[in-house]
């Protein structure tokens, strides 16, 4: 059954307070592609820069074509959550009555051009509101969100207001007080990790609050360090402390993170080169990866993780010693690559039999988004293994969707770990980290994901999204591989299903028509820039699920029509 003018049963939205008003349908008032290409192809000729001329229409494409009138400019639409009010305080007075250019004129001119934009080459959202798995913007517009795993639980969820509005009544501080949301929170984050077989010394039951996980290298780097005088090392060498860190990896913006993030290393900004304390291996990709011609999952194990052994052995007879392991359970930035069964096992067997430690960075892909799992390191455990064969991390980060949107983050570790940290006799504090406000939305967020079962919720919908598009990948060329688990899944998009050649500027111009057109937010990854990443919030409904899948196939059918797509510049997403 086609998706684009057929009829679909849908799922009745469970979550009632995301359902109520926030429904919008596809407008049928909307110029199609076709119209929205006319619109490109004739502003070229007038236009002193055919690449202006083409980001310029695209913008003004919607403003002229979608035949739907905007607010007026001052209009804002208010979402009011549990004990909120629906007038502004007189301290936001000011803010809420500047016009959307004079909101523009204002970040041009005070801020620096480097705090990017999404959208920019088709005109940034001024975004005002949101609610459950929708975004709001100043012209009361909505956007369906499939790219926000920040509000993990969705946008204005009352629950977590209410938590957040009723701790900010009482008391906001640093952590140095002792507070039962910070003792609570650190108890319920420890609880949701598996018991390590190896012992209680080697469980993850140590939190430090924090609001980066980039501490975790700091941890790593500090353990190593009580093992340093057993190495044998040559009088005239230092011997380096090497991580070994996965090819187009992203682990942060610090200069100790992006030190270990290969993807900033390609892209040559922040860090022009690998520096010689990390050994990059190759990122174990079936798709379109140095061993994608492998047969199954067991053959791409032995042939990806075989760099790994292999750089242990490297760096040991060097006289260097491996300090830490470092790997997402799901490469975002990468374009959606969950590795094979057992391979993140037996990485990790050769690490730490080379004195190391196994670092998961789940800022990204934590708290159920996989659906199968509640931390994306155990997506590749093998079913058929013994709980000791099982992989558990050293250290564990996470962050973006703690706090539904509020600046939380923590690294969980183990008591091995964290004694070898304060042997050091470093005090460790954090003015925000753990703040009762904050530790209020980790307890809120973590209460409501359990509450309305989301984590079962991103299985359901996710294995509908995969259904679909695979579904539209049987009608389309376009679609080369449709990849991932719950709600992180990696569509990628190529112009030949055999060669595999990326198709960058058509995954850019689906992006941009989703958002102009159709008013659905996506976002784009991948080495090649031609992944689209779904990542929604976990309320995401199965209605919103044919929505997404029907518009995306509708600008798909429109792609043939496309031949000047390289003028329409990369979509910063």
């Amino acid at each position: 059954m086609s998706l684009v003018g057929g009829s679909c049963m849908v799922h009745d939205a469970t979550f009632a307070w995301e359902k109520k008003g926030m429904r919008s349908e596809t407008k049928e008032s909307f110029a199609s592609s076709e119209e929205i290409t006319i619109s490109i192809l004739k502003a070229e000729s007038s236009a002193t820069s055919s690449k202006e001329s083409v980001s310029m229409a695209l913008f003004i494409g919607r403003r002229y074509c979608s035949k739907m009138p905007l607010a007026s400019q001052h209009q804002r639409l208010c979402c009011v959550g549990a004990g909120a009010s629906n007038q502004p305080p007189e301290s936001l007075k000011e803010a809420e009555s500047l016009a959307p250019d004079q909101v523009e004129t204002l970040r041009s001119h005070y801020m620096s051009s480097s705090c990017s934009i999404s959208y920019k080459n088709t005109g940034g959202l001024q975004i005002t509101g949101g609610r459950g798995s929708r975004l709001i913007d100043v012209y009361g517009n909505e956007y369906l969100d499939t790219r926000n795993n920040v509000a993990h639980c969705g946008h204005g969820h009352p629950e977590i207001v209410e938590a957040i509005t009723y701790q900010m009544k009482l008391l906001n501080t640093n952590s140095r007080y002792l507070h039962p949301n910070a003792s609570l929170l650190s108890q319920k984050l420890a609880n949701l990790f598996p018991s390590s077989s190896r012992g209680d010394a080697d469980s993850l039951t140590k939190v430090f609050f924090v609001n980066s996980g980039s501490f975790a290298l700091r941890l790593a780097r500090a353990y190593n360090k009580k093992q340093q005088n057993t190495l044998h090392v040559q009088k005239d060498k230092q011997p380096k402390q090497c991580i070994i860190s996965i090819d187009h990896a992203y682990h942060g913006h610090t200069l100790a993170t992006l030190d270990v993030s290969p993807y900033k290393h390609h892209q040559g900004t922040e860090i022009t080169e690998c520096p010689a304390y990390v050994k990059r291996v190759p990122y174990p990709d079936m798709y379109r990866g140095v061993h994608s011609n492998c047969k199954d999952e067991t053959e791409a194990t032995e042939q990806y993780s075989a760099y790994v052994e292999d750089a242990c052995q490297e760096i040991t007879l060097n006289g260097d010693t491996v300090s830490a392991f470092l790997m997402e359970g799901g490469m975002s930035v990468a374009g959606v690559i969950l590795p094979p069964k057992s391979y993140i096992s037996r990485c990790v067997r050769a690490v730490r039999d080379a004195g190391g430690l196994y670092i998961a960075d789940e800022v990204q892909t934590g708290f159920g988004r996989l659906g199968k799992c509640t931390w994306a390191f155990e997506y590749s455990n093998d079913d058929s293994e013994d709980d000791d064969e099982k992989v558990l991390p050293d250290i564990v980060t996470v962050g973006k969707p703690f706090g539904n949107g509020m600046p939380i983050a923590a690294v969980i570790t183990t008591p091995k770990v964290a004694s070898a940290f304060e042997s050091l006799g470093v005090e460790y504090f954090n003015t925000f980290a753990a703040s009762p406000v904050c530790c209020a939305a980790g307890l809120s967020m973590l209460h409501v994901l359990s509450k309305y079962e989301l984590q079962k919720n991103a299985l359901e919908v996710g294995s509908l999204l995969m259904k679909l598009f695979s579904e539209v990948k049987a009608r389309h060329g376009w679609i080369g591989d449709i990849r991932g688990s719950g709600f992180f899944l990696g569509i990628e998009l190529v112009r030949n299903q055999h060669t595999l050649e990326p198709a960058t500027e058509e995954t850019s111009f689906v992006c941009s028509v989703l958002k102009e057109k159709y008013r659905v937010l996506t976002s784009i990854d991948g080495f090649h820039e031609n992944v689209v990443v779904v990542k929604p919030p976990m309320v995401f409904t199965k209605e919103d699920a044919v929505e997404f899948v029907t518009c995306f196939e509708k600008c798909l059918i429109d792609l043939p029509a496309i031949d000047k797509l390289h003028q329409l510049g990369k979509t910063p997403t």
